[in-house]
């Protein structure tokens, strides 16, 4: 059994291929197949499947286009309801390849269609868990339901998370790895290990989950302080279920303009020091400077699914990547433009005069836009107001306007964000970026 593990560092995703005997399995794949492909043609592998653990809220999967380009078979359990070609993966199947077996535990409780995918090759056992069972934590079950029984929903899908840890694994051995989709920093869980596996007797021993035997207080921990929900993540789930074109047909419909000005709705994605020396009045500012950035999340938290809105790059050599980083969430049929900025007179963000802010710090409004949990763990500053960066937009009316307005968050990136929808939308008042002077505070 060959296993290798994909890792996309900004969604924090984690996703697999599997090889024996020149067959090829992959589990959860995100939008590129190209690693995949790339990695079954070194091993002069064959790809046969394609196994969704379940219907993904944070990122768009490729499951449809590799078995359009490879004639892979997908599997998925009954329960998700796909759209698109597929073969049911339950309790009962059994997928072989070469000396491998794959069989499905279904492990409901992040969403009603999660399974484990357990695969056993002689004594060896590996557990992909999906979004069931991570490293140090299990995923959160508030993503799926919404609507007036939204709290009803999602105590059920809690307390069959206590089911599923405490009765589908206990079978199975200690020392099976655990592969799970997802690692620290992504939203799909709340307290995830920096690790990217663990074995099934380290999380019995060390994981709350499998620790905590009382299905009240589980349910009550699982439900209490989850992280906030981007607004693309309900889309993502329908948007896998029915599957989507290709990535390469997906963004070669966007339209680029080298020194083209733009309307309407705007993300500059370049770094907060370029931005702030000019930029298109109106625009927002979520950097994807780098790879590491959290663009995506941040980009699906600000901007709402089949909203329309156009893109400012620094350089046309950025273009191929950025049209794959908004691919990853399945935004690029509503972004409409991606442009490099035009020879006009742009708008610039004044810098906040650190000693003033310190020296008098009540002569401003402070505007914490961090989460609503690192909130309550303590406040920067006692006279800031909460407001946070996911729903910044639609409360920016309430901020006051009658002084200068300074915007925080943990470390620089959100507030560059925070203090740019604020300008927008309040450009008669003074608007400043605290950044990364916040450490001078803490």
């Amino acid at each position: 059994m060959k296993i290798k593990q994909f890792e996309y560092g900004p969604l924090s995703h984690y996703s697999y291929a599997i090889i024996s005997k020149g067959q090829m399995v992959i589990i959860d794949p995100q939008r590129n197949p190209e690693a995949y492909y790339e990695f079954a043609t070194a091993n002069n592998a064959k790809i046969i499947a394609v196994i969704e653990t379940h219907s993904h809220a944070d990122f768009v999967s490729s499951h449809l286009q590799i078995h359009k380009e490879t004639g892979a078979t997908i599997y998925n359990s009954k329960k998700l309801g796909a759209m698109y070609p597929h073969t049911n993966f339950d309790e009962g199947d059994v997928i072989p390849l070469g000396n491998i077996n794959f069989t499905a535990l279904n492990t409901p409780g992040h969403s009603p269609d999660s399974i484990t995918v357990v695969a056993k090759e002689g004594d060896k056992t590996v557990l992909f868990t999906g979004d069931t069972l991570f490293v140090g934590d299990v995923g959160r079950p508030d993503l799926r339901e919404d609507g007036v029984n939204k709290k009803q929903k999602q105590q059920e899908l809690a307390e069959a998370m206590f089911d599923s840890i405490h009765t589908k694994f206990h079978d199975l051995p200690d020392d099976a790895i655990v592969y799970p989709a997802h690692g620290a920093g992504s939203l799909c869980g709340k307290s995830m290990g920096d690790a990217s596996s663990s074995t099934l007797g380290d999380e019995r021993k060390q994981n709350w989950a499998f620790i905590t035997t009382s299905k009240k207080e589980f349910v009550k921990e699982l439900l209490d302080s989850q992280p906030f929900i981007p607004s693309y993540f309900g889309y993502n789930v329908d948007v896998n279920k029915k599957g989507t074109e290709t990535i390469r047909k997906a963004i070669a419909k966007v339209a680029f303009k080298m020194n083209s000005n733009v309307r309407g709705l705007i993300v500059d994605i370049r770094e907060e020091s370029e931005f702030k020396k000019g930029h298109l009045k109106g625009s927002i500012n979520i950097q994807a400077a780098s790879e590491t950035a959290k663009f995506e999340t941040w980009l699906g938290a600000i901007i709402k699914p089949e909203e329309k809105f156009s893109m400012v790059i620094d350089h046309p050599k950025d273009l191929e990547t950025i049209l794959e980083r908004v691919a990853k969430i399945g935004y690029e049929n509503q972004l409409q433009k991606v442009v490099t900025l035009p020879s006009i007179k742009l708008k610039e963000t004044s810098p906040l005069d650190i000693k003033d802010f310190k020296k008098n710090p009540k002569d401003y409004t402070i505007i914490d836009v961090r989460n609503t949990s690192e909130v309550e763990e303590g406040k920067v500053f006692e006279s800031a107001l909460s407001m946070p960066l996911n729903t910044l937009r639609d409360s920016v009316n309430k901020i006051p306007t009658n002084k200068p307005i300074v915007v925080h968050c943990a470390g620089g990136y959100r507030s560059a964000a925070g203090s740019s929808i604020i300008e927008k939308n309040l450009n008669s008042t003074k608007v400043y970026d605290l950044g990364e002077k916040v450490n001078d505070f803490k």
